[in-house]
């Protein structure tokens, strides 16, 4: 059976409806939508009118045509004042019959744009938008279209980005890989430790991009599963500062941590948030300068607990802010894959908290993240 045939007409509409989303539906998204009744509200209203306009327009025509004859009988055996009042009346349904027809084609013709808008879409033209005219309930619909369009034309742009990145990304190490199995292979380069090596580092540069890219893929679908499980904030924080120590004392960099007394535990993933402040660790020792000083800290906000990673690097430009949490972006002279911060929002997120940079007027730079009890 096909996908269409399974998730078709019998799938998903009205009385046959399996619990299964349709073929158009955002892959990743809910179904059924969380606003679930308001839809169905939405449609009863819809087909209601729809149906009380053709049933005052059935209503009209058979009225008219009855007028029509008993207009012609008065013309044939009354009198001149009979025939002027039916003459009255009959103009007085005609204009009436009229507004009806435009507002019958007010309702139809912006419904009729929605249907070549959607055909469009179903070919993969992603920038179809329709204008926002008609009833209300027809408007609303218009606009949830546009909405809809828009979105999937971000989410194909995002994908094609995604595509040319992750592209990008992998020719370097495939090329080093390349080029020295050849010259392996062709007796140029001895197989000896120094040219095995390079190909092995590669090799796990490779590994790490593909894991990064499965956890934000994972983590961004709804997919990844987590692991929750009583834990301390602070035992969590100095395992951090225990497993970076070695490589920070080597760069002439102070770690440490300050933690809040009375954080309450947490109910986590500690293998995936020491993933977290483990990328955030890394970014701060790439740029803070030695003699520099990186800290850890965490205490209590509200009904949330606030972890904060600061180093006391050069900081971050105005313009470099707003793209921090972007995939593959890095700024500067940055040697980094640029997915370092995109995983630890994702994380975070799925983790039901919120994650955010800032930099202070002094210098150096601040990631904060806030977790809820």
């Amino acid at each position: 059976m096909t996908e269409r045939r399974r998730h078709g007409r019998r799938g998903w509409s009205g009385r046959h409806w399996d619990g299964s989303a349709p073929p158009w539906w955002p892959q990743g998204e809910p179904w059924p939508p969380h606003n679930r009744e308001a839809w169905r509200e939405l449609r009863r209203r819809f087909m209601s009118r729809m149906l009380g306009l053709a049933l005052v327009a059935l209503a009209v025509m058979a009225l008219l045509g009855g007028l029509v004859v008993w207009a012609f009988s008065q013309v044939l055996h009354t009198s001149g004042a009979t025939i002027v009042a039916a003459i009255v009346v009959l103009v007085v349904l005609l204009l009436f019959a009229r507004g009806l027809v435009r507002g019958l084609r007010g309702s139809a013709g912006p419904i009729g744009d929605l249907m070549v808008a959607a055909s469009r879409v179903e070919t993969g033209d992603y920038t179809a938008r329709v204008r926002e005219s008609g009833p209300s309930d027809v408007r609303r619909l218009a606009r949830a279209f546009n909405a809809m369009s828009s979105r999937l034309e971000a989410d194909a742009d995002e994908r094609r980005q995604l595509l040319a990145d992750v592209s990008h990304e992998l020719r370097t190490p495939l090329s080093v890989i390349q080029g020295n199995v050849e010259g392996i292979l062709d007796g140029l380069y001895p197989a000896d430790r120094a040219h095995l090596e390079p190909i092995l580092d590669e090799i796990g540069l490779l590994e790490r991009l593909v894991d990064d890219l499965r956890t934000i893929s994972l983590a961004e679908t709804g997919g990844l599963r987590l692991h929750r499980e009583p834990t301390e904030v602070g035992e969590l924080l100095n395992e951090v500062v225990a497993a970076f120590e070695t490589r920070a004392e080597a760069a002439g960099i102070a770690l440490r941590d300050d933690v809040t007394p009375g954080i309450p535990t947490l109910d986590l993933d500690p293998t995936r948030m020491r993933q977290v402040l483990g990328n955030l660790v890394t970014n701060a020792l790439r740029v803070t300068p030695r003699g520099g000083e990186i800290v850890l800290a965490a205490a209590p906000q509200g009904e949330a607990v606030r972890i904060e990673v600061r180093d006391t690097g050069p900081g971050m430009a105005a313009d470099v802010l707003p793209h921090v949490f972007d995939r593959f972006y890095r700024a500067g002279d940055s040697t980094g894959s640029g997915l370092g911060l995109p995983i630890a929002r994702s994380l975070v997120e799925v983790h039901g908290g919120a994650i955010g940079v800032l930099a202070p007027d002094g210098g150096g730079t601040i990631i904060r993240i806030d977790l809820p009890i």
